[in-house]
């Protein structure tokens, strides 16, 4: 299966950007307006203690605030299939939702769906109104599942997804190393996969919370090359800039674009990610020197 090569450039790669927000209060929302582009997709996390009216209203606010809301449905939180289309039916209804990120949701004791591809294949999401699914991967592998099972499961999902009328894209975990990120895209290319990929990106953040983010969330092997000498100097701010340059040179990946994961920064992220759009790099760092 052909994959067509990416336009070139830093810019050309970062304008399509994304965002992953954590519970954006209502003034965050308002704020993003003034900063991202109209209709940019705003991913809402599903953290464990969100309740549904919350998931609703934050769909809502991003809605009217002319963003693109894409909710994250963690599969083994749900405790019931009446749960998940009664949530599906108060997004479309209230927020025109027409997008999902479907991912398992790491819980030992699954609910009424045991994994994201039981959502897939029986959560009757296209009877619901939603029209395209971002499914998540894993440059860095996943704890929990191995390496080959991951691969599997992509295709599965894939393949479940257009069986039900669905269009699909991919997410990636975040990662700091651009080397990892790109070993994994091209493998997941020469496997066949040609669906549009956005990649997980830490947004600019302090390194503290760099690290905490990174152990919760598993990119253990990055991490060990963010705190033994890759990145030793860093101080203050880090950013995403060398990930952005390694992959905005590299040929033959496709459709891709970048993921930012806010960290609970999300008006910062933002701004990073609207500097980067425009041709402005380096902008971490220079968010570094300036706090």
């Amino acid at each position: 299966m052909p994959v067509p090569a990416p336009a070139p450039g830093a810019a050309a790669f970062t304008q399509r950007f994304s965002l992953e927000a954590t519970r954006p209060s209502a003034a965050e929302i308002a704020s993003l307006t003034g900063i991202v582009p109209p209709a940019t997709p705003i991913y809402f996390s599903a953290v464990p203690t969100i309740t549904r009216q919350e998931i609703i209203i934050a769909a809502v606010s991003l809605r009217k605030a002319g963003l693109e809301p894409i909710i994250h449905i963690a599969a083994r939180r749900l405790p019931s299939a009446a749960a998940l289309q009664e949530m599906l039916s108060a997004l479309r209804s209230e927020a025109d939702v027409r997008q999902l990120l479907v991912i398992g949701g790491d819980v030992d004791a699954p609910g009424a769906f045991s994994d994201a591809l039981a959502i897939i294949q029986k959560g009757r999401l296209r009877e619901a109104g939603i029209e395209e699914i971002g499914i998540g991967a894993y440059p860095e592998g996943h704890p929990r599942i191995p390496v080959g099972r991951l691969e599997s499961a992509l295709d599965e999902k894939i393949a479940a997804a257009t069986a039900h009328g669905l269009r699909v894209h991919i997410v990636s975990q975040f990662s700091f190393s651009p080397e990892r990120i790109l070993s994994w895209l091209r493998r997941v290319r020469a496997g066949g996969i040609s669906k549009p990929i956005k990649i997980g990106i830490a947004g600019p953040t302090n390194v503290p919370a760099l690290l905490r983010y990174a152990k919760r969330c598993g990119v253990a092997a990055s991490l060990r090359g963010l705190v033994s000498g890759v990145a030793s100097g860093l101080v203050g701010h880090v950013g995403p800039d060398r990930i952005i340059e390694a992959l905005s040179v590299a040929g033959n990946l496709g459709d891709v674009a970048p993921h930012y994961f806010s960290f609970g920064g999300t008006l910062e992220t933002a701004r990073y990610a609207c500097e980067a759009a425009a041709g402005r790099h380096g902008a971490s760092r220079a968010m570094a020197r300036s706090n």
